[in-house]
């Protein structure tokens, strides 16, 4: 026997005294051999790889528990099948924080849009790239209702975009859609909710493709005057001789609730595709 410390141990493997302690404890690593008198701990330089292979299971993020239910297994199968599984999952891991990393981008770019936005109510023409949205139709008309009923509308996107396992982060860029036919009708009338997703999302049931082209767009900061700019911006398209060429697309950029009051405030981008005549 060696008779290595529990403290040249735990500095011949990188680690710490508590952490061996522990490890004794849970039974994940015994000393070699304990003396009766002093209650001192001494392990075996052999020990070590046992050590090595728990600390690199848990730099890979496996739980102790279920490390030491592997190596006592001795079963090399389940090992690696352990480290399969913990690689899918550190794929997945992955996946979502791509999905976060764009959505902390998407958020610094609209608060950017919000400082150097223009005043609401004024019109331009802009370019916008194709995109893709899940639509979910909520049967009321947000505009005939509080805003309590579209934060109750919004619950049941979230839970169908749920189900669909889309990620949470894409609700940083949601809005309300009012449909072409509508809009010619001057019926300013929207049940249908969306959030904006990849490009590359796969097409399913309530995804929609908005093309690439050119919008006439405004900007509007209160809820309720949403659908007066909407009127005013179908009415801007007639007077320029352009033509409504899809639905109009009301696009949360950023989402600042007012604490004292419990309420959501929006700042929106106001949107209706235009062809020219």
């Amino acid at each position: 026997m060696d008779n290595i410390s529990i403290g040249r141990m735990a500095e011949l493997c990188q680690t710490t005294v508590q952490t061996l302690r522990h490890y004794d404890r849970i039974g994940l690593l015994k000393p070699e051999y304990v003396d009766e008198y002093s209650g001192y701990r001494y392990y075996s330089i052999g020990q070590c790889a046992r050590l090595d292979m728990i600390m690199y299971m848990k730099y890979l993020g496996i739980s102790l528990d279920t490390i030491k239910e592997r190596l006592d297994s001795d079963n090399i199968d389940i090992v690696s099948g352990l480290l399969q599984q913990q690689a899918d999952l550190i794929d997945s891991k992955l996946k979502q924080l791509h999905h976060m990393k764009k959505a902390v981008q998407l958020s610094i770019k609209n608060y950017n849009t919000v400082l150097n936005a223009q005043p609401n109510g004024q019109i331009d023409i802009q370019r916008i790239a194709e995109r893709k949205m899940f639509v979910y139709n909520g049967k009321l008309d947000i505009y005939s209702h509080t805003l309590d009923v579209f934060e109750y509308i919004l619950r049941e996107l979230r839970k169908h975009a749920s189900v669909r396992h889309l990620p949470m982060a894409y609700f940083c860029n949601v809005g309300s859609l009012i449909r072409q036919e509508a809009l010619l009708r001057q019926s300013f009338v929207s049940t249908d909710l969306f959030v904006f997703v990849d490009n590359d999302f796969p097409d399913s049931e309530g995804i929609e493709t908005i093309p690439e082209g050119e919008y006439a767009c405004t900007y509007c900061s209160d809820f309720f005057s949403e659908r007066d700019y909407a009127a005013k911006l179908r009415d801007y398209i007639m007077e320029n001789g352009y033509e409504i060429a899809g639905d109009y697309i009301c696009e949360v950029i950023a989402d600042m609730q007012i604490i004292p009051q419990q309420q959501r405030k929006m700042f929106m981008r106001l949107q209706i595709p235009i062809r020219r005549a």
